[in-house]
């Protein structure tokens, strides 16, 4: 049976003002190869200390593909339009390398982030492989082994940087606990799909389409239910979240606080009560 599998809390990367959706796809069953770390049917956890959310996937088999990608194209940036206008596609392009984070790619991705940042029409960023079968295996051991110690620090921060939902020894006891991330961490244990779902670290498990992008129409769906929303609104949602989940509750609730008072001298504000006012679908502007 083959499924798509979306990033846990789907839409939990972000670069400032957008929200990113990671779609992969996963296959379960007793026929599935077990890959390299990330890069086939099932899920590693242990990959999570190497600096890499848990998820493996695939995209469309609508393209041909070349052991011989040039660099430039390792990454395409894909801005949507007409109902889907707003959402912006990072599709990952390294078939040679099982879509593994380089130097190369690393630079271009923190490059399409930082010009995604600035941009108030770009709501939503959806990061894809187009690479069927695989989402990305982790870091490029081939080119890592090459790297001076003293560049190794660097460049995983570098990583950090971009997707600021790494790290594995802190975020994955968060999500599931401190005993079962141990377990998973120190045994390097691989799970599917189904299994990573039941211990909470996807949202979603579907079965995969005749195109193989089950996960990446299912990240569209969730994009398109984030762009009627007031900008400001989540925005400053994301961050009671985040910070909220760092301290006590009581400390999170001054927080949430915090951040609610953000919107209150906002034109979206005002917008939504007139919207709600005059029964009609409010039009934010992120202002």
């Amino acid at each position: 049976m083959a499924a798509a599998a979306a990033l846990g809390a789907l839409g939990a990367l972000q670069a400032g003002r957008a929200r990113l959706v990671a779609a992969c796809c996963a296959r379960l069953g007793p026929g599935s190869r077990r890959p390299d770390s990330l890069t086939g049917p099932r899920v590693s956890p242990a990959t999570w200390a190497r600096g890499w959310a848990p998820a493996a996937g695939g995209a469309a088999p609508w393209r041909g593909y070349s052991s011989e990608v040039k660099t430039e194209d390792e990454l395409r940036v894909r801005y949507l339009e007409e109902e889907n206008r707003g959402i912006v596609v990072l599709g990952i392009n390294r078939a040679y390398a099982k879509n593994s984070f380089s130097k190369n790619l690393v630079k271009m991705l923190s490059k399409a982030v930082d010009a995604l940042k600035s941009d108030k029409k770009v709501r939503t960023i959806i990061v894809r492989s187009e690479v069927p079968g695989i989402f990305c295996a982790g870091a490029d051991l081939k080119e890592r082994v090459k790297m001076n110690s003293s560049e190794v620090g660097p460049f995983v921060s570098k990583i950090r940087a971009v997707i600021n939902e790494i790290g594995g020894t802190q975020r994955l006891p968060r999500t599931i606990g401190m005993s079962l991330a141990k377990e998973l961490i120190f045994s390097a244990r691989v799970l599917d799909g189904q299994e990573a779902k039941a211990v909470g670290l996807i949202s979603h498990v579907l079965e995969q389409n005749q195109e193989g992008d089950a996960a990446y129409r299912k990240a569209l769906d969730l994009a398109r239910e984030f762009l009627p929303q007031g900008p400001v609104a989540m925005r400053v949602a994301k961050l009671a979240i985040n910070q909220g989940m760092e301290v006590d509750l009581v400390t999170g609730l001054a927080i949430e606080e915090a951040c609610y008072a953000q919107t209150i001298p906002t034109k979206d504000r005002l917008e939504g009560l007139l919207a709600f006012k005059e029964k009609r679908s409010p039009r934010y502007k992120g202002e």
